[in-house]
């Protein structure tokens, strides 16, 4: 069975989508459609910006959406998933794929997410740590112990988990880990604390739109980061999506139990190649691959 996997924020790159519009009229069409949606030209940033230029907020989030949502289009009939999941933002553009949102009203939900957690990182000021090397349920501990906010936000893979909260707490449990023998607590170089209960101004914001949008029932099951389990069911979908500002991503779990249900082939759609390792870490035999135009 096909799993197509969809990467999250940190995956862009200069030039990205590039190919896309010169080889595909209909991924042309597309582009053109974002950029009226968005109201600026950000295929002009895709195809010729630098790498700063792709980490604004406002950028990165519709660039990687765009990139794996026209790419799973203009595959066609290549595309045919037996499950979907995507990685945080990913979820957004595997909801697209799998025919739960249409394309439009995909890319303003995405545009308005990243808007609004722009905002909540500049009203409350959070990080992320990433830790290695550490079961689960120490880090989990740990988190539980320090004062402050701070909480296990992506579960990756095995013995890699990312923390999130307040600034203080952060680098307080880093320490609290190192101590418990993690490899290594590395504050990221991220813009606030996503995925804990410190972006909170933006799920209410962002369920707003979400509640006034459009969900039907998708082609194939999704792999939700809230629940990490299987689902087809509308509202469902809808509430989960709007939960995961706040909530971790389970990846972890998810690809787990994709495997349970039958999945043989992971297949990443959209830029890089970092959800195909961490699958690789989660089952060293299951099979990856990248979706490409010459498949």
């Amino acid at each position: 069975m096909k799993a197509y996997v969809f990467p999250g924020q940190g995956a862009q790159f200069p030039g990205m989508g590039l190919d896309l519009y010169e080889n595909s009229p209909s991924a042309q069409d597309l582009f053109e459609i974002a950029n009226d949606i968005l109201g600026f030209h950000i295929t002009d940033i895709m195809f010729e910006g630098t790498a700063d230029d792709l980490k604004q907020t406002k950028v990165t989030q519709p660039a990687i959406f765009l990139h794996s949502v026209i790419l799973a289009k203009v595959l066609g009939d290549n595309f045919k998933p037996d499950m979907v999941t995507g990685h945080s933002l990913g979820e957004f553009s595997a909801l697209v794929a799998n025919g739960a949102l249409q394309f439009e009203d995909g890319l303003k939900l995405v545009a308005a997410r990243a808007d609004a957690m722009q905002k909540a990182c500049e009203m409350i000021p959070g990080t992320m740590a990433a830790v290695l090397g550490l079961d689960d349920d120490v880090v989990e501990k740990v988190c539980a112990m320090t004062d402050g906010i701070v909480v296990a936000a992506n579960y990756n893979c095995p013995g890699q988990l990312v923390i999130s909260g307040e600034v203080q707490a952060v680098e307080t449990a880093c320490e609290a880990l190192k101590e418990e023998g993690a490899r290594r607590a590395l504050i990221l170089p991220v813009g606030g604390a996503f995925h804990s209960p410190l972006m909170e101004p933006a799920r209410e914001e962002l369920a707003a739109a979400i509640e006034q949008t459009e969900f039907k029932k998708p082609t194939c099951p999704i792999y939700q980061n809230v629940t990490a389990k299987a689902t087809v069911d509308p509202t469902e979908i809808q509430n989960n999506i709007i939960a995961q500002l706040t909530a971790p991503v389970r990846w972890t779990q998810s690809v787990q139990h994709m495997l349970k249900d039958g999945a043989s082939n992971f297949i990443e759609v959209g830029p890089g190649k970092v959800l195909q390792g961490l699958v690789r870490k989660i089952d060293r035999e299951a099979q990856t691959e990248s979706a490409s135009l010459e498949a």
